[in-house]
């Protein structure tokens, strides 16, 4: 059983130990490493493991197997060695300012709506809670609110092994059966939960929880957030782009979705005038091939299927052969629509296929698909009208 130095203190970013065992992994070129303790927490509870060194080595990941924490590293150690391991501070701290703003939203939700956090999520980029229960946005963000107060608070977070007793007598969320001692993390008047994982040790330092988004979520809800330095950043990252937009429209920031919705209706209108456009243009070079040809091949930029498969019948009730049309660019590739009311046009996919490296299928009177860039309309043309 490897001693958890992190559940002593989170804030430890340095510590020495004994190596217990170290092997050469089947799958890979590291090493799996167990120390006497440890200061690397593992993948556990929903959260990502630490990073930092050991050792001189870089560790890749951290996991846990019967109370046996398994560091993944880079380069081998010696057993029976003392070494040296740094967890990656800003990476700690960060995960714990997420975990601390999770507890206090979860336990403000179930003294609120009694909806339990069926699961949590906690990656480098974002953080995610589901619950039992359907909240509105309005909903969430006065939880959100009220988490933001907890935080300004700066309240203790607490979190210890009580025994048998006491933790029989505790209500708490989280209370399933566990084997060994319960750890618990207290937010007194907010929140208290089992849980495994570091945590801030004052509300403070969480900085602030903001949603950045809610979705309907197998009978209850999915809520991403972010808080404290993740939260800053993505909050800049946010501004960095309205800000770019506002530049771009040369608009204020409260006229910035009324002057997109207004771009978006001109786009759609410039888009049916330039497919009718297309249409006729396309139309014309099919009246104007002569009705002596069995096959008929046409090319054309910015096609819109509707309109490829319009001409198409009307090529094939002219022309006996095989008949297509081809929308797009040598550069950028094509999308193809074949077909025939005499021949198989499953056998021209396949030829397609075979020598342009094509993707498509369909029935025997049409065809559709693509052809990747780099392939020039004379290439195709020359195939398929066999030259």
């Amino acid at each position: 059983m490897t001693v958890k130095l992190y559940d002593m203190d989170a804030y430890m970013t340095k510590f020495s130990s004994k190596v217990i065992s170290c092997c050469k992994r089947e799958k890979d070129d590291n090493y799996e490493v167990v120390l006497e303790a440890t200061l690397f927490f593992p993948e556990e509870g929903g959260q990502t493991p630490d990073k930092g060194k050991l050792g001189g080595a870089e560790v890749l990941d951290v996991q846990i197997k019967k109370d046996e924490i398994i560091h993944i590293i880079d380069k081998p150690l010696k057993e029976g060695d003392t070494v040296e391991g740094e967890i990656d501070w800003q990476h700690r701290f960060y995960n714990m300012q997420q975990h601390s703003g999770e507890h206090l939203f979860s336990g403000i939700t179930y003294k609120k709506y009694g909806y339990r956090n069926v699961g949590f999520h906690l990656s480098d980029q974002t953080a995610t809670m589901d619950f039992d229960g359907v909240l509105t946005m309005e909903q969430a963000e006065e939880i959100e609110w009220a988490v933001n107060e907890a935080i300004v608070a700066n309240v203790e977070v607490k979190a210890g092994y009580p025994d048998k007793e006491e933790l029989a007598g505790m209500e708490y969320r989280s209370k399933i059966e566990i084997d060994g001692p319960v750890r618990i993390v207290e937010i007194p008047r907010y929140d208290i939960c089992a849980c495994c994982a570091p945590h801030v040790k004052r509300t403070g330092e969480i900085g602030m929880l903001r949603i950045q988004s809610l979705q309907n979520y197998k009978g209850g809800v999915r809520i991403s957030f972010l808080c404290g330095f993740r939260a800053l950043m993505e909050s800049r990252r946010k501004s960095n782009v309205i800000g770019e937009l506002t530049g771009l429209l040369t608009t204020g920031q409260d006229k910035l979705v009324e002057n997109v919705s207004k771009l978006k209706i001109q786009l759609q209108s410039l888009k049916g005038q330039l497919n009718s456009a297309s249409q006729a243009l396309l139309e014309i070079k099919a009246d104007a091939v002569s009705e002596d040809m069995n096959n008929v091949f046409l090319f054309e930029r910015d096609l819109e299927a509707s309109v490829m498969r319009s001409v198409v019948n009307k090529l094939v009730k002219k022309h006996a052969g095989i008949c297509g049309v081809f929308g797009g660019s040598d550069k950028e590739g094509y999308t193809f629509i074949i077909g025939s009311e005499h021949e198989d046009c499953r056998e021209t996919v396949a030829i397609l296929k075979d020598k342009l490296n094509a993707r498509g299928g369909g029935s025997t009177q049409m065809v559709q698909g693509s052809v990747e860039a780099g392939v020039t309309a004379d290439e195709i043309r020359a195939l398929l009208m066999g030259e």
